[in-house]
């Protein structure tokens, strides 16, 4: 069990953030972990044939199945969301000392080291810890390059589930506060008082000093809750978001569906898309159509009041109304309230 240890200030820090470099760094462990294939399935059985063109064996070494991730590899997101090309560039600028320290570490970690293969594992890690300098190097591109390859073609999908998990933890905060947020965060999770646990296989301590607490959510986290304490940046709670069942269902509307007789395939595959809110730029990504006409469909749903528009900084995201849940998967009298 973990234990951070709140002030009053600390309750006033807490913020969210998205990190692709974490979703890609977790997934890397989602791999090889037989727990969390299971839930990602379906993620694992497309990316199989692409896997041969990253480095899996230096990616493996320093991102195991369980136990410890060196802190350089996901160092916590300055803003709500991240690039990861900003990420990719604090882990090249890591101090090489503790580049050092932290690779020692996992090379020695009794949870981490569990599994076949350690003796490769362990050379190719002293290879690292031998010339750091080149280690970060060679760790970027590799986490760059997997990241195009694994992650980009489902970034848009999965930035969605995290959007709309970010939409929940703001209501439960506004319904019930912090105690609320926490009670709901993960069935790992608990908070009393002035304490968040987190169950965990070691026993340890942290004030969080105000810093406050960074909640990160994280698809390829799950089942498992990661938490970062160490300097630099604020301690971070990485967690599964709300609906990951649904994330690898690939929407998609019959050729002959009575739905795409009324309103149009183009339409109707739009709103088989949207069981995620998603904005323009990411529903481009899924859809084949210009973004001027989608655009079009767009307004026209949403006046239909078969989509809702929400604005999220910049980007005006949309998701499907109960009356859009309805036409896509019911009759439409029950949409209608017939």
């Amino acid at each position: 069990m973990i234990h951070l240890h709140f002030s009053a200030d600390d309750l006033g820090r807490i913020r969210f953030a998205f990190s692709p470099l974490m979703e890609a760094v977790t997934s890397v462990r989602t791999l090889s972990a037989s727990t969390a294939a299971r839930l990602h399935a379906p993620w694992i059985r497309q990316v199989a044939a692409r896997l041969d063109e990253v480095d899996l064996e230096l990616l493996t070494a320093v991102v195991r199945p369980t136990g410890y991730i060196p802190d350089f590899l996901v160092p916590p997101p300055s803003t709500r969301l991240s690039s990861i090309e900003a990420s990719l560039d604090e882990v090249a600028g890591a101090d090489l000392d503790t580049v050092v320290a932290q690779l020692s570490h996992l090379a020695g970690h009794w949870v981490a080291q569990q599994g076949a293969g350690r003796p490769g594992r362990e050379r190719l890690l002293r290879e690292l810890v031998d010339d750091p300098e080149a280690a970060v190097a060679r760790l970027v591109v590799a986490l760059e390059h997997y990241w195009q390859v694994v992650i980009v073609p489902y970034w848009p999908r999965i930035r969605a589930l995290l959007q709309a998990d970010l939409g929940y933890r703001l209501e439960e905060l506004a319904a019930g506060g912090v105690q609320q947020l926490f009670r709901t965060l993960h069935p790992l999770v608990s908070f009393d008082r002035d304490t968040l646990r987190v169950v965990k296989y070691y026993e340890g301590h942290a004030d969080l000093r105000h810093r406050g607490l960074l909640l990160v959510p994280c698809v390829f986290a799950w089942p498992d809750v990661i938490v970062r304490t160490g300097d630099p940046g604020p301690p971070t709670v990485t967690y599964s978001p709300r609906g990951l069942g649904r994330l690898w269902e690939a929407p998609t509307i019959q050729q002959q569906s009575p739905l795409a007789g009324v309103l149009g395939r183009t339409r109707a595959t739009i709103l088989a898309q949207l069981d995620l809110p998603m904005s323009t730029t990411q529903l481009a990504c899924q859809v084949t159509v210009t973004p001027p006409t989608l655009n079009s469909h767009l307004k026209a749903l949403t006046a239909a009041g078969i989509l809702s528009a929400r604005r999220d900084g910049r980007s005006v995201l949309y998701a499907r109304t109960p009356l859009g849940d309805a036409l896509l998967t019911g009759p439409v009298d029950a949409a209608m309230g017939g």
